[in-house]
């Protein structure tokens, strides 16, 4: 959440062009699509809030050296380390939210836990990109790592051991646990769908900051007023979604998200020099779209595996998610072109990219709920 809104502070700083900052946002993607896979074999052999802990504290670790990093090739070794831990941890948020609440509650459960998503834009991200005004990008990160440590001790302390799978004896090694989970054709189908799902996200979010400041206009100093309205609008709208889906329906709702976004998208990848209301307002519904896909899919989604797998299942979706994240971040550093004034050129084409893999995504999520559907008869 906080490097792609700095890309307009550290490109300049570290004199990289598009490419390069594309690069450093698809490390940390590569490296925790690289550690889901590894830590599949081996998510539901432990205690899951043990499982949480270690890479929680590792991901400290490596924001920590984001922090240090003098130049491009530091902070991309730094944001690889960072990946390799960070990578995991919301797949055994995941996990950790399946086994403890049913099914029919876990959309409404799902729109609370992406709020945090939205907390992150509202406290997270304009406070970095005031530190980065104030001081320099480095500080956003030391930033970061003086409020993790003490959430930290707070799940060390008063968070309850989550260890109800262990009671389910499991015989198999961590790798035939980790091909039984890849191999299931049930599971394959949800890959691909987070594969589309976020590839949309990571083709326009890398370069965000800076198409809104070279492109629509804005000023840098007025930046994290449009990350903070947008998040606190989705911090209200999010619960709404998630009890909208689990009243309405959660592949209809997810259509709905789907519709709203191609259009906002299309509209934002067009936008020329506008007033910063207008900036919002864009940003504001294209973030309801992206919510209004992501709290369905992920409760569909964690209907799916059975209680033996959830850990693997959604570490491995977790590097699906990061994966297709950092092939995006790539492409769209390819595409995109920065111009004599700093403009970005042919942005408009990451939003057909982004209008098809909707429409796929939204293909997939047909058999999923169709899938699910027929289990809970």
């Amino acid at each position: 959440m906080i490097i792609s809104p700095l890309g307009a502070t550290i490109m300049p700083d570290l004199d990289i062009g598009p490419q390069r900052f594309g690069e450093i946002v698809s490390a940390y993607a590569f490296s925790a699509g690289v550690s889901g896979i590894a830590a599949a074999g081996f998510a539901d052999r432990f205690d899951r809030k043990r499982f949480l802990l270690f890479f929680y504290f590792g991901f400290i670790i490596g924001t920590a050296l984001c922090a240090l990093a003098p130049n491009y090739h530091l902070l991309l070794l730094a944001r690889i380390v960072t990946g390799l831990f960070g990578g995991v941890i919301g797949s055994v948020v995941l996990a950790i939210t399946t086994d403890l609440f049913p099914f029919q509650m876990r959309g409404r459960v799902m729109g609370v836990v992406q709020t945090a998503f939205s907390a992150s834009q509202v406290l997270g991200i304009p406070t970095g990109l005031y530190i980065a005004n104030l001081w320099n990008w480095h500080m956003t990160f030391v930033a970061i790592v003086l409020i993790a440590i003490p959430v930290g001790l707070i799940i060390i302390v008063y968070m309850r051991p989550v260890s109800g799978h262990l009671a389910l004896k499991q015989h198999d090694s961590p790798w035939r646990h980790l091909t039984g989970t890849v191999l299931v054709p049930r599971y394959a189908m949800a890959f691909a769908t987070t594969a589309f799902l976020v590839t949309g996200g990571y083709m326009l979010m890398p370069f965000g900051s800076v198409y809104t400041v070279n492109n629509l206009g804005i000023r840098l100093s007025d930046l994290p007023t449009v990350y903070l309205v947008s998040g606190a609008f989705t911090i209200f709208t999010g619960p709404l979604i998630g009890r909208a889906s689990d009243a309405f329906g959660k592949f209809r709702t997810f259509i709905f998200g789907c519709a709203l976004s191609i259009v906002m998208v299309l509209i934002y990848t067009h936008l020329g020099r506008v007033s910063l209301i207008t900036v919002i307002v864009v940003t504001v519904l294209m973030f309801v779209g992206i919510f209004s896909r992501m709290i369905p899919s992920q409760a569909l989604m964690s209907a799916i595996p059975e209680i033996t797998k959830r850990g693997s299942f959604n570490a491995v979706n977790a590097s699906v998610q990061q994966i297709s994240g950092g092939v995006a971040s790539v492409i769209a550093g390819v595409v995109i072109a920065q111009g004599p004034s700093g403009d970005l050129q042919l942005f408009d084409r990451l939003g057909y990219v982004v209008v098809a893999t909707t429409l796929v995504s939204l293909g997939l999520m047909y058999f999923i709920q169709k899938t699910v559907a027929e289990a809970h008869r």
